[in-house]
């Protein structure tokens, strides 16, 4: 009765939409993280949970999922949005920059951690082909886990990143050799291999030629619009069409989503797109993790509790080691060493993948594959746990060193200017002029592009969204001067500016001495009224015409500035009290 009233669509959109509205927010209540969350409601509604038991309870179609096949391209899709935003936090030049640590400690840490879990599976009875695909699959980490609890600024983010992006580029070699090794498929395997490398490098170096010219000029065209749906659009465009690229010559749709994310990254529009992509790479990634939840048999981990655990602990304790011996001889920090080791014990979704891989070519027994497959499940749940053991077992091992005004990257905070119009410009030359760094952000696409032509440091963005601000670097700006003419956009940001940061200085134009006083209130530090600067500049002008001397003059400006000020301040400071606001009408 129930498929005639309600499509099993329809259900599982109810039951993820459902998770997604009870466990965020639940979760961040108790300041936990909500990949724990999905994967328990995964488990309590999947095939092995509640959806057990549709047959008997035929309400229970309604809140569970019986096929978790159903979610996979989902699934997947959030893998892709995923690795697409990683690759818009990076760049060509910081990659170039990280090849050693990519090519060096990413392929050391994989080789290593995969020989040494092979040699101890064949001690154990494992043959040596099967040994070989459980120690790859095994030695993987998660991207889709480990890089949004690190970032990819800090030391620990960067460490993880380097090996990661080895990872994810081995992955094709690795399920290709997986295949050359099954019986009776050696040729055939070490020839699509061959394929594969020439197909993919072709494809790449034709996307990042035709991207370097082609998304300039259609992100442009979906910024003329104004319209945030248009932009939506031109982003999946370009990320589902370069996943299906590289999909199409058999590399992994997740290396045309980064390809993408890095394309864009050297775009003046990768802080609108990355916060436009927030949103959907957050609900698409909590259906991976529902999945993975319903992959939980919690029988099959009663029966067989002992052997699953020490599995567990083992597999876990020495890619920990073996990361963060290898992080120290790189010379690393203790305290970077051991953090990032632990975080990167954590199994990884690939993990899964290349598990079937090797039981699809007979390398290893269907139940062998369903104990690690329920091994990688437990210890994708418990990562947020291994992310916060590492950093208190990091800080036991070496005390933090005090922030110093610096970016992890090197980078100095730099003033952040909202709105690139005539006054923008000005200050932004007033800035150079005096060595202080600055980034301007504007929503029109040709005044963006004009400024980058003219040397500017400028993006495109919509300066009142927070999270464009935040991936901007506003949190550790010196300062953020608003200069749009839009009177109450500018009160808008203001305050919510002043209400997230209570200690950054705010500096706003306003039209006159009413908007002035109402920027006041919303926050603003300071606030210059336009009426005010012209009528001093016309007074010095007069007075220098004069012969007053030019001293003299400018300090009378000055007094008379901060005079004008002061009583706007004590104007708006007035009308915050319910009992005066009668008497402002003299103002």
């Amino acid at each position: 009765m129930h498929s005639e009233t309600l499509s099993p669509v329809m259900s599982d959109a109810l039951v993820i939409l459902g998770a997604a509205g009870i466990v965020i927010p639940l979760f961040a209540r108790f300041r936990i993280t909500p990949v724990i969350g999905f994967i328990l409601v995964g488990l309590l509604v999947g095939p092995y949970g509640l959806g057990g038991m549709v047959y008997e309870h035929e309400w229970l179609f309604y809140v569970t999922i019986t096929d978790p096949e159903r979610l996979e391209p989902f699934a997947e899709l959030g893998i892709i949005l995923l690795l697409f935003t990683i690759g818009l936090e990076l760049s060509f030049n910081r990659l170039w920059a990280m090849r050693k640590l990519v090519f060096g400690l990413g392929a050391l840490e994989l080789l290593v951690i995969s020989t040494l879990l092979a040699a101890f599976l064949s001690m154990m009875g494992q043959f040596w082909t099967g040994a070989v695909g459980l120690g790859l699959a095994l030695a993987l980490s998660s991207t889709a886990l480990v890089l949004p609890m690190t970032g990819t600024q800090t030391p620990v983010g960067r460490a993880a990143l380097s090996m990661l992006l080895f990872e994810d580029i081995a992955i094709v070699p690795i399920i290709f050799m997986l295949g050359a090794m099954a019986p009776y498929a050696q040729a055939d395997g070490l020839n699509g291999l061959f394929d594969t490398v020439w197909q993919g490098l072709l494809v790449v170096i034709a996307m990042m030629v035709i991207g370097r010219f082609a998304l300039p000029r259609l992100f442009a065209q979906a910024a003329r619009t104004k319209s945030p749906e248009v932009f939506l659009g031109a982003t999946l465009l370009v990320v589902i069409g370069a996943s299906l690229a590289t999909a199409l010559v058999g590399l992994s749709p997740i290396v045309g989503a980064l390809l993408a994310g890095l394309l864009i990254a050297e775009t003046e529009y990768h802080a609108e797109v990355a916060g436009i992509m927030e949103p959907f790479k957050g609900l698409a990634l909590g259906v991976f993790l529902l999945t993975v939840g319903m992959g939980i048999d919690v029988r099959t981990i009663w029966e067989n509790l002992g052997s699953i655990a020490l599995a567990v602990v083992a597999v876990l304790t020495l890619k920990a080691i073996v990361t963060g011996v290898l992080l120290r001889l790189m010379g690393a920090r203790r305290s970077t060493a051991t953090e990032t080791g632990i975080l990167m014990a954590s199994p990884s979704e690939t993990t899964l993948i290349v598990l079937a891989a090797a039981s699809s070519a007979l390398l290893i027994q269907p139940g062998t594959a369903q104990f690690w497959q329920i091994v990688t499940a437990i210890g994708l749940t418990i990562t947020p746990l291994l992310a916060r053991l590492g950093q208190v077992v990091a800080r036991r091992v070496e005390p933090q060193p005090k922030f110093e005004g610096f970016s992890e990257d090197g980078e100095e905070p730099r003033v952040i200017i909202l709105g690139f119009g005539r006054v923008g410009r000005l200050v932004a030359d007033m800035l150079t002029r005096h060595d202080q760094p600055y980034l301007a952000i504007d929503s029109d696409a040709d005044l963006i592009e004009r400024c980058k032509r003219e040397g500017y440091k400028a993006v495109f963005g919509n300066a009142a969204r927070a999270d464009v601000l935040e991936r901007l670097g506003v949190e550790r700006a010196p300062a953020v001067i608003l200069t749009m003419d839009e009177p109450i956009l500018a009160q808008r940001i203001t305050r919510k500016l002043r209400s997230a940061y209570p200690d950054l200085p705010i500096v706003a134009r306003a039209r006159d001495s009413i908007h002035a006083a109402e920027l006041y209130k919303a926050g603003a530090s300071t606030a210059v009224p336009e009426t005010l600067e012209s009528s001093l500049q016309l007074s010095e002008a007069v007075l220098v015409d004069l012969g007053v001397p030019m001293g003299p003059v400018i300090a009378s400006i000055h007094e008379k500035r901060d005079e004008f000020r002061e009583r706007i301040r004590q104007g708006a400071a007035l009308e915050h009290k319910p009992k005066l606001r009668t008497s402002t009408a003299e103002s």
